[in-house]
């Protein structure tokens, strides 16, 4: 839409920091104020409105759609939505190897084996890991203490977290992010190591490589959503 406004502002309120475009609060697209939970959050959001031209599109304010989810369609159903997000613990990327070649074997336990030790260490579970695509089941006390964590985190963390999650895979690798701080690069190298391995025996074509490109983009921002959130 054709931009209509001139000045962004932030205004402090009990329902927490809300965007103001020209003294009008901006409404999510549930006609909820777009409040954020804190300053750090809310300049990211007011600086996408600013950096909008002649028109606005909402594909430029990652934030900004983030925070509309985490405040309609989150928080009314937190405990569902952070139960869907804990289920891929059920499945997770990190619990299924490759079968072979050796070196694809030796590549995902560098990288994928200490991500499960933090988890274990962390959240005191236990993991049953495969090679194949055959399911396995967890230990439900491992699921269990994976779902609560999940559950315990806040709507606008808990939006970024499925990105997070939904991208890679693997609930242990949004975790690691959120409750871990571990390096979100290092971490979707990591979720993307079957990927880098068959452009390596096949090559890439250009669209595959723009796909590509842009789920890592979604996944920083998700990252750089999730540490503002919890500022």
């Amino acid at each position: 839409m054709k931009r209509f406004y001139t000045d962004v502002s932030i205004v402090p309120g009990e329902g927490g920091f809300e965007i103001r475009l020209d003294g009008r609060p901006v409404r999510t697209p549930a006609r909820a104020p777009l409040a954020l939970p804190n300053a750090t959050l809310a300049e990211a959001i007011a600086e996408e409105w600013r950096a909008q031209g002649e028109t606005v599109d909402p594909r430029s304010m990652p934030f900004t759609g983030l925070a509309n989810g985490a405040i309609d369609q989150i928080a009314p159903h937190r405990e569902s939505f952070a139960s869907g997000i804990a289920r891929y613990g059920t499945s997770d990327l990190l619990c299924y190897r490759a079968e072979g070649p050796g070196e694809l074997i030796d590549r995902e336990a560098a990288a994928w084996d200490p991500l499960l030790d933090w988890a274990r260490h962390r959240y005191d579970v236990t993991f049953v890991v495969t090679q194949g695509i055959i399911p396995v089941a967890q230990p439900v006390e491992t699921l269990e203490r994976l779902d609560a964590a999940v559950a315990a985190l806040d709507p606008f963390t808990l939006a970024g977290l499925s990105t997070l999650v939904t991208l890679s895979g693997s609930l242990v690798c949004g975790l690691a992010i959120v409750d871990g701080g571990h390096d979100a690069d290092l971490i979707w190298t990591a979720a993307e190591i079957d990927e880098a391995w068959e452009i390596e025996q096949w090559g890439e074509d250009a669209e595959a490589a723009a796909r590509s490109a842009q789920r890592r983009h979604e996944f920083a921002m998700a990252r750089a959503f999730c540490g503002m959130a919890r500022a």
